[in-house]
């Protein structure tokens, strides 16, 4: 008898996500040989919870058939009491499934962004860090297509354009480092899969405090939606992030071909050239202007990049435009100039 539908469809996109990975690092899957050499280290990162087991206990079943070396690292973020004694219980169980390393890591949680986005900046960073210490070719994130279903919505919230609601990608960061193979998975397949491997799992309770903006969206935003337009509305968002993701793709492309027909040939920007392209594409042309200027693309928002375009679209003779990062933008003679001011 074979393993329980949930647990079959978990390894299965796991497996997928090794396979790529090893693709990536030009291995042939399979154990360890004479002539094939220890393949790379792949990190789960487990926090304890359904999603995180789910991956954790997926990856400890598949990487040894792939010949995958697989570890594990969790979080400690400090915002809890008692968070070091769930952290270490939490690579108790990782040991447990045979991942090795396993480890636990604290960070301090600054205030920048607001909680949420500053408990996942500190998270990154550990992760990255942990990646570098290991020498990880890849970490993998138990994120779900019901997470990718509430990142597009948080996205329509904020009015960040295409590439907002394209949510989260399955593959992202450095070189690739992190994977995300359950963005194809409901949350509730991998708790099913838990519960069919009796794997213990802790629920976070900031997971339900509706001071988070996404435990809002996740405990009455998304029910309400399915109440009002019926069952599916997570498996069309999420369809509308990959859709909208190809879209956004498609047009970074077009904008970088562009930029070059833009710019005179002391490289400045021609108010006229970026005038006549379509809209999307020049104000992706101005927000890669902005970045390489010094601007922080988490902090580069479309009101910004809207507030440039109008010195293109819609000049008065206004002032210079301040943007994040100390970057200014003005029109000087026909010409458009993004620099640290």
């Amino acid at each position: 008898m074979g393993p329980h539908p949930a647990v079959a469809a978990i390894r299965l996109a796991v497996r997928r996500v090794l396979t790529d990975i090893l693709d990536d690092h030009g291995r042939i899957p399979g154990p360890p040989t004479h002539e094939r050499p220890p393949s790379p280290l792949v990190l789960v990162a487990c926090s304890g919870g359904a999603d995180s087991m789910a991956l954790a206990s997926a990856l400890a079943f598949e990487a040894p058939r792939l010949g995958v070396r697989a570890g594990g690292v969790t979080v400690d973020h400090g915002l809890q009491a008692g968070s070091d004694l769930r952290a270490a219980d939490v690579v108790t169980r990782l040991r447990e499934l045979g991942l090795d390393p396993a480890e636990s890591v604290a960070v301090t949680v600054g205030r920048d962004g607001g909680p949420e986005a500053a408990a996942r900046d500190a998270r990154y960073a550990a992760l990255d860090a942990a990646a570098e210490r290991h020498g990880a070719a890849a970490v993998l994130l138990g994120h779900t297509r019901d997470d990718q279903a509430e990142t597009v919505l948080l996205g329509l919230a904020r009015g960040s354009g295409i590439r907002s609601l394209s949510g989260m990608a399955a593959v992202s960061g450095a070189d690739g480092r992190y994977r995300r193979p359950f963005l194809q998975v409901d949350r509730q397949t991998a708790r099913t899969a838990c519960m069919a491997q009796s794997l213990p799992v802790w629920d976070d309770p900031h997971n339900a405090d509706p001071a988070y903006t996404r435990s809002r969206l996740r405990h009455e935003g998304l029910p309400a939606l399915e109440k009002a337009l019926g069952k599916g509305v997570v498996e069309a968002l999420a369809r509308t992030a990959q859709l909208s993701r190809d879209d956004a793709d498609a047009l970074d492309a077009w904008a970088g071909r562009a930029e070059a027909g833009v710019r005179d040939a002391d490289g400045r920007l021609e108010c006229a050239a970026l005038h006549d392209l379509p809209p999307a594409v020049r104000r992706r042309v101005l927000r890669r202007a902005a970045i390489e200027a010094g601007a922080p693309a988490g902090s580069l928002f479309a009101r910004h990049i809207e507030e440039v375009d109008r010195l293109i679209t819609g000049w008065r003779g206004q002032g210079a435009i301040n943007l994040p990062g100390r970057v200014v933008a003005r029109r000087q003679g026909g010409r458009l100039v993004i620099r640290q001011g």
